[in-house]
């Protein structure tokens, strides 16, 4: 049985063919290619985008969604999340797909489950339906060639799942990774050049994306407020000139703090695009998992 725990759970030729469906789901036509399918949403973590997208992913191929209430489950009572997930699994669904503040809890739930289990986001480490439907985004808009492509990901690299899974993912399609953040920001890694401006990689680049400040995540003060963050990191008209380059953002988008209104209506900006795309990737992985 196959899980989608983190983006290296599928191999290249995988994600090719997963990005070969979702392009035929584009079109956002209903299918019943999951009739009779049953879909749990457990989300710990408070999510729009994400958990909608999944579920309206579900529902479009014709599977039925249950979207458990976590604030009033069971865990408010005392049981345990292995507990919940054994219960929910007695019960017969063709997937879980789960969000959990924790880094690794959903990768260490499959051995409780006889179905797939779909990592919809766990703490700081891994987002990766997120990273499939960015790469399938710049896919889109180079026309498949990102051989020798440079991205900049610009923001709170620090604790950000979806930096965390695109920094694995991006690579092994050809696309070299930098990072731009304030120092206290930064990743904790070497493998990927760091930068604590972006004047210093405009020029050498084609995709910018930008994150979200993320500062429930972090346990000191390091701006006095998201307008001082602002000031160096915001993506600004100023920020891209007349560079032709692809403008990315996992959303939800802080305004004027991540991205400017300005540039939210540029044609170089792809967030919107992202939102669509998110639902037929996210079709796709449903399809190959609960048909496998």
């Amino acid at each position: 049985m196959q899980h989608l725990i983190k983006t290296s759970d599928f191999t290249k030729d995988e994600i090719l063919n997963i990005y070969d469906d979702a392009k035929m789901f584009l079109d956002m036509e209903s299918s019943e290619v999951l009739k009779g399918k049953l879909i749990v949403t457990l989300f710990f973590e408070n999510s729009t985008r994400t958990r909608s997208a999944f579920e309206i992913a579900a529902k479009r191929l014709g599977a039925e969604v249950v979207s458990l209430d976590v604030g009033t489950s069971s865990r408010s009572k005392g049981e345990t999340i292995f507990d919940t997930v054994m219960n929910i699994n007695a019960m017969g669904p063709d997937a879980i797909i789960i969000r959990h503040s924790d880094c690794g809890l959903p990768g260490s739930l499959v051995d409780y489950v006889d179905c797939p289990v779909i990592n919809a986001g766990d703490g700081k480490n891994a987002h990766p339906t997120q990273a499939l439907l960015d790469l399938f985004t710049i896919m889109e808009h180079f026309d498949g060639e990102t051989q020798g492509k440079r991205i900049a990901i610009v923001g709170d690299v620090k604790t950000s799942r979806v930096a965390g899974s695109n920094m694995k993912l991006l690579p092994r399609f050809g696309i070299d990774v930098c990072f731009v953040a304030p120092e206290c920001f930064k990743a904790e890694t070497d493998e990927f050049k760091q930068y604590d401006n972006i004047s210093k990689v405009i020029d050498n680049i084609d995709i910018v994306m930008s994150l979200r400040t993320q500062l429930e995540r972090h346990h000191e003060v390091y701006f006095q407020s998201l307008n001082e963050y602002a000031k160096d990191y915001c993506i600004t008209k100023e920020t891209f000139g007349n560079r032709d380059l692809l403008l990315l953002h996992p959303g939800p988008v802080n305004r004027n703090v991540d991205i400017s209104d300005e540039m939210l209506l540029d044609p170089r900006c792809k967030v919107l695009r992202q939102v669509k795309n998110g639902v037929a990737v996210r079709m796709a992985v449903l399809k190959k998992l609960v048909l496998q």
